[in-house]
């Protein structure tokens, strides 16, 4: 039954008996009208009413509203009240009714209702905030609210100036009493955070976060701390973000959504890529402006292994493209993004006493450090090709009882090894 068909039900005449008397019980009231005035005026028991000829009942006998403890109640078009809480009347003797107004009603003695107020709530409990919970309260209309505080260890009380579409929060543990001037819009239970995670947050406006930073309308930003967190009026949650474990054979690639500073305090321009290894964390919490592209597997070279990297990068993260590197075993190292390997990984040549390799230069440059560099012109025979600046297109061969690992500007000729006449 909703409150128009109660309302009804409630002010249904009943028939008149023959005296014309109404007793009415305690914590009962009636409504009776004057037919003559047309006042309708508001009668509580226990009391004995004998109804006049030009009187009318229109309420039935009604129980009074109770209210217990640790609930409340709304009225609808509430009765206006002076300094000492008594209902006021106009110039016929009708009270006045605050229309279109409503009214909050707590823990009281029983009470009844005037001609004209309309339960707009019925009586319900209060709600109880819990711990690591809040209510998320908005301003229908202006108003002001008188707040309690804890200043230097002593209680004081405060007010607080809300406007119309104002927003805050009610955190708990605590009981909250309703206003007529405040919508309910949700309940925000606090994230747990727990090792190895961070919250996600976007701020729906500007504010400043629990930190004490500032924060414009949409940027993001994570909260490390573990622990429950309770976000702010103006922080949306985005989501949990769970760390990447790193090891000594796996790496994570990063790319830079937009230019930030990440924890390291390096600055990152939007579209960077990096690498994050073991050495610099042993996990890592991807930052809200750092996209992971995926994982990366160490790279290992056995003592008979080689490989060419292209585009290494140099001291400052950022690739040399066009270079070309050489790298043998044995060693274990990470491709950084843009390097990569020009053939895979290559066996080196093993060469005995009596064989020898065709080889071919493919450029010009120079083997050797000072003194002990030896030039070689073209067409002419040296010594050895220990120590010898090649130049393109001159073939030679490599005659000695070890490994050899290729230079990046040779290649081999032909494809294998052939023996020496004695």
């Amino acid at each position: 039954m909703n409150k128009s068909e109660r309302m009804k039900e409630n002010q249904t005449e009943l028939p008149e008996s023959p005296s014309g008397v109404i007793r009415l019980k305690p914590q009962q009231f009636i409504h009776i009208l004057d037919n003559n005035t047309g006042v309708t005026r508001l009668e509580v028991g226990p009391q004995k009413i004998t109804l006049q000829d030009h009187e009318r009942l229109v309420l039935k006998p009604s129980p009074a509203i109770v209210v217990p403890p640790q609930h409340y109640c709304m009225m609808a078009n509430p009765v206006m009240r002076d300094e000492t809480g008594q209902p006021i009347a106009d110039e016929y003797g009708q009270i006045k009714l605050r229309y279109g107004d409503r009214e909050i009603r707590l823990t009281q003695d029983p009470f009844p209702f005037y001609p004209g107020e309309i339960i707009w709530e019925d009586v319900s409990e209060l709600e109880v905030v819990d711990p690591n919970e809040a209510l998320r309260l908005k301003a229908i209309r202006d108003f002001v609210e008188t707040i309690t505080v804890m200043v230097s260890g002593e209680t004081q009380t405060q007010t607080i100036n809300r406007l119309a579409g104002d927003e805050w929060l009610f955190a708990g543990p605590r009981t909250y009493i309703p206003r007529v001037e405040v919508e309910v819009l949700e309940t925000i239970t606090a994230t747990t955070i727990k090792p190895n995670q961070a919250q996600g947050l976007i701020a729906r406006r500007n504010c400043t976060d629990a930190r004490g930073n500032q924060r414009r309308s949409g940027e993001e930003w994570l909260v490390r701390e573990e622990g429950a967190y309770l976000p702010g009026v103006d922080e949306e949650i985005v989501g949990i973000i769970d760390a990447y474990v790193l090891t000594e054979r796996k790496a994570l690639h990063l790319r830079a959504k937009r230019t930030f500073v990440d924890t390291a305090g390096r600055q990152r321009k939007a579209g960077d890529e990096w690498l994050v290894t073991f050495e610099d964390a042993e996990i890592h919490i991807p930052d809200v402006y750092e996209e992971v592209v995926g994982e990366v597997e160490i790279t290992t070279l056995s003592d008979r292994e080689w490989c060419i990297v292209n585009d290494p990068i140099d001291e400052s993260g950022k690739p040399q493209l066009g270079l070309r590197e050489v790298r043998q075993g044995r060693t274990s190292f990470f491709l950084h993004p843009g390097e990569s390997l020009e053939s895979g990984i290559e066996r080196v040549y093993i060469l005995g006493e009596k064989e020898a390799l065709l080889l071919r230069a493919k450029e010009a440059f120079t083997e050797g450090e000072d003194a002990n560099q030896i030039r070689h012109q073209p067409g002419i025979c040296g010594r050895s090709l220990d120590l010898a600046i090649i130049f393109p297109g001159w073939k030679w061969k490599w005659s000695r009882n070890e490994k050899l690992f290729p230079w990046i500007r040779m290649k081999a000729f032909t494809c294998g090894t052939f023996r020496l006449a004695n």
